[in-house]
Formats: structure tokens, C-alpha cells, sequence
């Protein structure tokens, strides 16, 4: 099977992540993959392995994510199967593709909590098949885009940093808490994503500046964007330069995830939170304001916007450790049994052979 996956830019974006992984897991798998992407570059570029080819659109890069200059005509060279849009951008011209590749299945993802651009909402239309990330993002699809349910399939992220089989240390023991200066009883906690501003990493901020200032806690932020310069200055301005930490892009957030005790997410808007799901599978408990797909990551959520009630979540953990370990094992199995990337490229690659089989003769 030949599987064209459509991508605007490697940026350090969770849907990129997923890009890669399954470009590298189709191809793991014998098919003949190629990963297309509009601008050439970015961060996550040296992500897809040696058997993926790279197709790559702007000679230059622009700098414009919608510019995808020969996309139809590359396209048919290749002449794929299978045609897996990622990304809103992405997304916008699986109406296109589906036209101009009557002998392919373009399929388009819903991995998004913002609202969708025209074209999105036309591709919705006249493409094969549509995946979810989440149940939430299904139920939106009938709801709100009037996709009809049997051209729906909900297939939840993979796992991209899987945890090593056994800890190698404990969380309090490790080595970047020391350095940090997090001693054994604080409570780290920590968010692992893109600065933008549906993020709303500034509210997380303005939440831990209400604990108890003789309590030993810490935030550690790693990701970079827009919004971040704006998180620096607030930190300084609350005084929680020593507390809140900011360790920028990380290629593999692992360290992280093992250093750490509890994970955070003030999100506004997400489809299925990547970082929830990385974080239950290194046994991190989270704590998360109910967004789209958050409930599903199984981790403890609280309504969107009520501070109280985060605050009030992340003072009982810093309070009692054997919560805190019993809730670290729970997610742990969640995790394990929801989002193993072997089970998600499974799920994948069913569905496109569904979808190749010739469509029944009415009699």
C-alpha cells in the first residue's frame, strides 16, 4: 500500500509528532510511506526515518503555511492509496486532493479545538473518510459539520516517548530535580508544549502564585511560541523567578516526565492533549481544566476556568503523597491500555484497507 501523509511544517506541534510517528510506523510496517510537507524544515525535520521519503513543496521556505505550490500534480506522481491529511492546513485542500486522485482514499483528521477555516469545513465534505482524535471531536463532527457517523472513525493519539520498561530512578532521586533545586518532598509540576495563546499557559501562572509561598513546589514549562516572552515577564513580575522554570524546546521531553510529579494543562481549547497522554504513560498524574478530549486522556479534570477548583486539586497532592502515588498508578495503566503506539497504528492501517475494498454492487 502506498500512504501519501500531508503536513503544511515539522514544527514542534503535537499533530507534527503524530506525523512522524506514523510515517515511521506505516513504514516499519512495509508499506511505501512518503511525508509531505509544504514548507521544508523545522524543528521536528531529522523526526521521520531513512525508509520515509520527504516530499517537500516551496523551494524556499516562505514562511507561508498555505502555500503549497504543485500539490495536486506532486501528488499524482506519486500516485498513493492512501492520502492522510494532518493539521488544519493540511486539511483545507482534502477536498482538492480527493478530486484531483478519483483513484485514492484522501481521509481527513479532526485534531483541533479551534474553530475551522471554509475549506476545512468543504473537505469534510468530499473526502472518503474523516478520523477523530477524541470522542468529543466525533460527536462535533454530526454536531456542528454533519459528518455522517459511519464515515467517522475515532482513533486517539499514539504515545511518542513511550516510558523505558522499568524507572531508572525515582522522580524525588533524579538528577534535574537536584540541579533545579527541587528537593524530595516538593511537588513538581510540569506542562510540556507549543506558547500560544489557546495554551494559556499565563493562567497556570497565575494559579501556583496563590500557593503557599512556604510550600516547596516548583513549574517547569518546556515548549517555546509566541506567548512565551509575555510568561516570562509574569513570573517576574509575581516574584516566582526560583519557582517557575522555563527549559524551552525540547526534542525529547522524557527527562522531564521523570523528574516530575504532576502534570498541568489550563488549555482552553485541544482536541486530545498529546502532553496528557506522554505524561500517564511515565506515571504522572495531571490535573487539567475540561476541555475537548481531556476526559478521555484519563487523567483529573476541572471546569474550564475555575481557578478555585485547580488550585484546590493541586493543594491536595502537594499535601498528600500516597494520593498522589495511587492516582501516578492509575493513569499509568490508562495509558498503557489506551495509546500504545502499536494499537493506534493498527487501528490506522484497518482502516485503510477498509476503505481500498471495492464498494458493494447494489443488485
Amino acid at each position: 500500500m502506498k500512504i501519501l501523509i500531508v503536513q503544511d511544517f515539522l514544527r514542534s506541534g503535537g499533530t507534527e509528532r503524530q506525523s512522524c510517528l506514523l510515517a515511521n510506523a506505516f513504514a516499519a510496517a512495509g508499506h511505501a510511506v512518503a511525508l509531505l510537507t509544504f514548507r521544508p524544515g523545522g524543528v521536528l525535520a531529522a523526526m521521520p526515518q531513512s525508509a520515509v521519503q520527504r516530499i517537500v513543496l516551496q523551494a524556499r521556505d516562505t514562511g507561508c503555511e498555505w502555500y503549497a505550490p504543485s500539490l495536486t500534480r506532486t501528488a499524482r506522481a506519486w500516485a498513493p492509496d492512501i492520502v492522510l491529511c494532518m493539521g488544519r492546513m493540511a486539511n483545507c485542500y482534502g477536498g482538492r486532493l480527493a478530486a484531483a486522485l478519483p483513484d485514492a482514499r484522501v481521509i481527513a483528521t479532526l485534531r483541533t479545538g479551534k474553530s475551522l477555516p471554509w475549506l476545512f469545513r468543504r473537505s469534510l465534505r468530499r473526502v472518503a473518510h474523516v478520523v477523530a482524535n477524541s470522542e468529543d471531536s466525533r460527536d462535533l463532527l454530526h454536531s456542528a459539520h454533519h459528518v455522517p457517523p459511519e464515515r467517522v472513525s475515532v482513533i486517539h493519539n499514539a504515545l511518542v516517548f513511550p516510558p523505558a520498561a522499568t524507572r531508572v530512578t525515582e522522580p524525588a532521586e533524579h538528577p534535574l530535580r537536584q540541579r533545579e533545586g527541587a528537593g524530595a518532598g516538593s511537588l513538581v509540576m510540569v506542562w510540556v508544549g507549543m506558547f500560544r495563546p489557546e495554551k494559556n499557559q499565563r493562567e497556570l501562572i497565575e494559579i501556583v502564585s496563590q500557593l503557599p509561598r512556604d510550600a516547596s513546589w516548583q513549574v517547569w514549562f518546556a515548549g517555546d511560541g509566541v506567548t512565551q516572552p509575555r510568561c516570562v515577564d509574569l513570573v517576574k513580575q509575581k516574584g516566582l523567578s526560583d519557582r517557575v522554570k522555563f527549559f524551552g524546546f525540547q526534542e525529547d521531553p522524557s527527562e522531564l516526565y521523570r523528574a516530575a510529579d504532576l502534570a498541568v494543562l489550563t488549555s482552553t481549547r485541544e482536541s486530545l492533549s498529546n502532553f496528557l497522554i506522554e505524561s500517564h504513560a511515565h506515571g504522572l498524574p495531571s490535573v487539567a481544566y475540561d476541555v475537548t478530549g481531556a476526559r478521555e486522556c484519563g487523567g483529573i479534570v476541572v471546569p474550564r476556568g475555575d481557578q478555585s477548583a485547580f488550585l484546590a486539586t493541586i493543594s491536595r497532592f502537594l499535601d498528600d503523597r500516597v494520593a498522589l502515588q495511587s492516582e501516578s498508578a492509575r493513569v499509568r495503566a490508562y495509558a498503557q491500555a489506551h495509546f500504545s503506539p502499536e494499537r493506534q497504528t493498527a487501528a490506522y492501517l484497518e482502516l485503510f484497507a477498509r476503505l481500498r475494498l471495492p464498494s458493494p454492487v447494489s443488485p
